[in-house]
């Protein structure tokens, strides 16, 4: 079947990891200090113990509420993301791979991040993506098995083999959705591996589909 729907996953391939790495690991260990009366780097290496106890393949991990009230933080979580907007780094090849693709494609994103942090995420990118799908946030999940990409292709009434996706991480942008039958591309932008599914920037994910 042709590729009708072009994904994408957010961080790490559309944006670096500045942003969340400095909410996670700069904000929250910040207020857990303050909190509990612990010099800093005590309550980083704490939070990330509690972080690292749960693991990314649990919803859990990626939703901010959960973990105010697990660490017992101060203040208000909410005005975080906006605060933090000026650490949204989008790569320099992103907006003439949209613009590529948009020619051709309805667009997309399917994320594990939050609807929260990607509100704020897409203002930096200013691209009018199709739908937007948050697997903590719109499903409960995290888009470690393929039933996450079959409920997108299922809103979006597509066939997973219509659906093309790019993601930078091996297990849930692309062995995930390759099992479900996705056209799944692993980006690679350190440029160590090697594949007919793997491509370097998204220049390069650009020639595959065109």
């Amino acid at each position: 079947m042709p590729i009708r729907v072009v994904s994408f996953d957010m961080e790490g391939t559309l944006i670096d990891h500045s942003y969340s790495k400095q909410i996670w690991e700069g904000d929250i260990p910040a207020l857990y200090a303050e909190a509990h009366g612990l010099p800093l780097e005590e309550a980083r290496r704490r939070v990330l113990s509690e972080y690292a106890e749960v693991g990314e393949g649990q919803p859990e991990w990626y939703d901010v509420g959960y973990w105010w009230k697990r660490l017992g933080l101060p203040h208000y979580w909410r005005d975080l993301p906006k605060r933090r907007k000026g650490e949204c780094n989008v790569y320099p090849d992103v907006p003439r791979a949209l613009a590529r693709l948009g020619e051709r494609y309805p667009l997309i994103i399917s994320s594990n991040t939050i609807r929260e942090f990607l509100k704020i995420q897409l203002e930096c990118i200013d691209y009018p993506f199709s739908r937007v799908f948050s697997a903590p946030s719109d499903f409960g999940s995290v888009k470690k098995a393929p039933d996450f990409y079959q409920r997108v292709c299922d809103e979006i009434e597509i066939e997973p083999m219509e659906l093309a996706h790019v993601g930078d991480h091996p297990e849930f942008d692309y062995r995930a959705p390759k099992l479900l039958g996705v056209k799944a591309y692993l980006l690679d932008r350190s440029g160590r591996l090697k594949g007919e599914e793997i491509v370097l920037d998204l220049n390069e994910f650009v020639e595959r589909l065109l």
